[in-house]
């Protein structure tokens, strides 16, 4: 009798979690898609991915993802290769567009309703970025995946994310890294690089820290928008932070 009292608690208990934030927008890095081979895209990697935001999907939560393209083509920072600026930030704005819709097919592969919408108009592979359109998709349970940035060179998928986030009315922006969040100096190089579990908009703007490029920092601070940064590498990451556990670094106002 009592073990079945025990298990009614844990029943009762597990009811009771509630995410923090209710609509999310996910920062994801090419590099995130590239896995152990340092480049291009890794279907198991691809799937873990795809089976951990159908978790945190699974919580009522709804879910968009800015996707960038570095582990195809980093636009006009590409090293060893002269190119036009405006011309290799097109370029790495198609590469995202390749990113998501290889994680739309594994997010679909797991049951879960996607769309893709691309801010360059490609109509036969995504939906043209409309703003009441995409809020219906997560409105009726769809997870939105946001391509080619804001479809404009000079701005990176960082300052995309921020301006998505805005527009969707998102209660937070995740930043997924390879680190545990946001240091003053790289962690993979400097041992004793110092950690912050908190820190303001102005802080990370004055320390220089790159965390995400100035211009999504400014319209994150101006718009009163929170940035949590953690490590992506770690499974179950997204599912803890949504879930308001302490997990990486936080950014919001003073």
């Amino acid at each position: 009798m009592a073990a079945k009292k025990n298990v009614v608690k844990r029943v009762t208990n597990s009811k009771k979690v509630q995410p923090k934030y209710k609509r999310i927008v996910l920062k994801l890095s090419g590099e995130s898609l590239q896995g152990p081979q340092g480049f291009g895209i890794h279907g198991e990697t691809v799937q873990a991915i795809a089976r951990e935001l159908k978790d945190v999907h699974a919580l009522g939560v709804q879910v968009a993802i800015m996707v960038g393209g570095g582990n195809i083509f980093r636009g006009g920072r590409q090293k060893g290769f002269e190119i036009e600026r405006a011309t290799g930030d097109y370029m790495g704005m198609l590469a995202t567009v390749i990113n998501a819709l290889a994680l739309q097919d594994a997010l679909e592969k797991e049951g879960v309703h996607t769309r893709v919408q691309s801010a360059i108009a490609m109509n036969e592979v995504a939906e043209p970025f409309i703003r009441r359109r995409a809020m219906r998709h997560l409105e009726k349970e769809r997870i939105v995946i946001f391509a080619a940035g804001t479809g404009n060179p000079y701005f990176s998928t960082d300052t995309a994310a921020a301006l998505r986030a805005m527009e969707m009315k998102a209660d937070v922006i995740l930043k997924a890294t390879r680190v545990d969040g946001i240091y003053d100096a790289d962690p993979e190089r400097v041992v004793d690089a110092k950690f912050f579990a908190q820190i303001t908009y102005r802080d990370v703007l004055h320390q220089n820290l790159k965390v995400m490029d100035a211009t999504a920092i400014s319209l994150c601070m101006d718009n009163g928008m929170p940035i949590v940064v953690f490590n992506m590498n770690q499974h179950g990451n997204i599912k803890r932070v949504v879930l308001g556990e302490r997990v990486g670094s936080t950014v919001s106002p003073a």
